[in-house]
């Protein structure tokens, strides 16, 4: 199991946070998404095996939000 924090620019309400938790918890192997708003991070514990960082900030960016 792997964690990455990324940072993530464009959320500000809970509707932000379920999209990115919903969109990123779907996909293949990702175990825990946990969206800190305060900080702007996406918190994401994946198996590697499964899916890649890559595609994890694919779907954040296709949710509306820059992975920086």
């Amino acid at each position: 199991m792997e964690t990455a924090t990324l940072s993530v620019k464009g959320m500000s309400c809970d509707h932000c946070v379920k999209a990115v938790e919903g969109s990123v918890g779907k996909l293949n192997g990702v175990e825990r998404v946990l969206v800190d708003l305060n900080k702007g991070q996406v918190v994401v514990e994946f198996n590697a095996d499964q899916v890649n960082l890559d595609q994890i900030k694919e779907t954040i960016d296709d949710q509306g939000y820059d992975v920086v």
